[in-house]
């Protein structure tokens, strides 16, 4: 209700109310102010943080204006920035007497039960008000009673009164955008979809409507129809900058990566630039296998957040699917600096060290690594085929033992044991370790056979894969 948006003039005149006003209190003046008066007096207290004289420009105000609902209306709303709830709510229930359906009443008293942690009385309040009100003021109260129901994490009915708004106004733009994102929270987005798509049966040109169609498409996974959606939010609002984001992503989903740029090409005709979109520019390029130009579009996101680590990575990763591993290793190398807990930035360095012979250095990246995440299989893995490359064999099963300490037993585990055995020459104990992997994950006997072909010449080895195989056939 309080406004202290006042123009040059309208200042003037707030001075001669007050000059007015304090004459009247002193009892100088025979003049009275009349209600709309008072009110401007007991605002200006108000926005200038005197509560105490705004308190006692209501009480002279009720004096003169003893019926005045919007004296009460103020009265209550001081005492509410004062947390004063019980003497809040005394006033605005005075003030019912006079006026029963104000609308800024309905909405104080509901916040004052927020602010009481009385969610469930204020949700009934809105309830019962919502009922008594039409058109636009009802939606004030749904859009209120929306956020009591996600205060107090009702999720599903947060949904339902935003559906209770559209049905009243099919337009109404905070509700639009509201229901779009809690029908992917809660799950409703087949109910979302038949929702929008019944607005835009009634009304075609509702751009939000079409978007919101479109996101709840894409969450279900059918990004042709999310993208049709889309193509109509655009045709109606070529702006409409969400629309182009999510249909980019959308085509990536569907590796159509030309469609993807052509759409965030046209995201930045249109919007500011953005590091995200750039460096989506990038990985649509990286999957066409241009790194050059992938490289490119991540610079071009790594000016905009010169501390974003990951794009550092993948502009390593990029090197790396070139074999170029000196310029791998720097741009890991500047990620790690920005990321120094990193494991996975350790992995990807200790690679191309191992693919520079530079040996020991790796060992040391892949050990870090480790130790960063000790829980991780993939981290022990590359730590172990590191040594096991490096003819490290005994440290190697060693290793084994404590990443199954951490991990617990894993047929990639059992593999590794097996293939460091055979290079130890202990034939028999790997046969055993080799039928226990193959128990536990036959599937994955190429990965031992990768390590090293030969493998497959030692006839116990090469029988029990077979027998494997046939079973697995079955």
């Amino acid at each position: 209700m309080f406004d202290d948006d006042f123009s040059e003039n309208e200042w003037g005149a707030l001075d001669e109310i007050l000059r007015r006003y304090e004459e009247l209190k002193k009892g100088e003046s025979a003049t009275m102010l009349d209600e709309e008066e008072f009110e401007k007096v007991i605002e200006h207290y108000f926005q200038n943080n005197n509560e105490e004289q705004a308190m006692l420009a209501c009480d002279i105000a009720r004096t003169y204006y003893p019926f005045s609902a919007s004296i009460l209306l103020l009265r209550a709303e001081i005492l509410t920035q004062a947390q004063k709830y019980g003497q809040a709510l005394k006033a605005l229930d005075e003030m019912q007497q006079y006026d029963m359906n104000n609308l800024d009443a309905v909405l104080l008293r509901a916040d004052i039960l927020m602010s009481q942690y009385r969610h469930d009385q204020a949700a009934q309040w809105l309830e019962q008000q919502s009922e008594q009100f039409e058109g636009k003021e009802k939606v004030e109260i749904l859009l209120e009673l929306s956020d009591v129901y996600d205060e107090n994490e009702q999720f599903d009915a947060v949904f339902d009164t935003l559906k209770r708004i559209i049905a009243i106004d099919r337009r109404n733009e905070e509700a639009l955008q509201k229901i779009c994102f809690w029908a992917e929270f809660t799950g409703r987005l087949d109910e979302s979809v038949a929702i929008h798509a019944h607005i835009t049966d009634e009304d075609p040109f509702n751009a939000l409507a079409w978007f919101n169609m479109g996101a709840a498409f894409q969450g279900l996974r059918m990004y042709e129809k999310s993208i049709d959606a889309y193509l109509y939010c655009v045709a109606i609002d070529e702006k409409f900058e969400f629309a182009y984001r999510n249909m980019a992503d959308a085509y990536m989903r569907l590796k159509q990566y030309d469609k993807a740029l052509e759409v965030l090409e046209k995201h930045l005709e249109i919007a500011r630039p953005e590091d995200v979109i750039f460096e989506a520019m990038g990985y649509c390029w990286e999957k066409r296998k241009d790194y050059g130009r992938a490289r490119q579009y991540y610079r071009q996101a790594l000016q905009l957040n010169p501390q974003d680590d990951n794009i550092f990575f993948k502009i390593g990763e990029t090197y790396t699917r070139e074999k170029k591993w000196e310029q791998a290793i720097k741009s890991f190398s500047k990620a790690l600096q920005i990321n120094n807990n990193n494991a996975l930035y350790n992995m990807a360095i200790g690679n191309c060290l191992m693919e520079l012979h530079v040996n020991s250095e790796a060992l040391v990246c892949f050990l870090k690594a480790v130790s960063l995440k000790p829980d991780s299989k993939s981290t022990w893995m590359a730590f172990v085929k590191a040594l096991y490359a490096t003819g490290y064999y005994d440290e190697a099963l060693e290793q084994l033992q404590a990443a199954t300490e951490h991990c617990g037993e894993k047929a990639d585990f059992v593999y590794m044991t097996a293939a460091c055995l055979l290079e130890l020459g202990k034939a028999r104990e790997a046969v055993l370790q080799l039928e226990k992997a193959l128990n536990l994950a036959p599937s994955k006997a190429k990965m031992f056979t990768e390590l090293n072909p030969e493998y497959l010449m030692r006839a116990p080895v090469a029988e029990l894969i077979a027998r494997y195989k046939k079973i697995k056939r079955k």
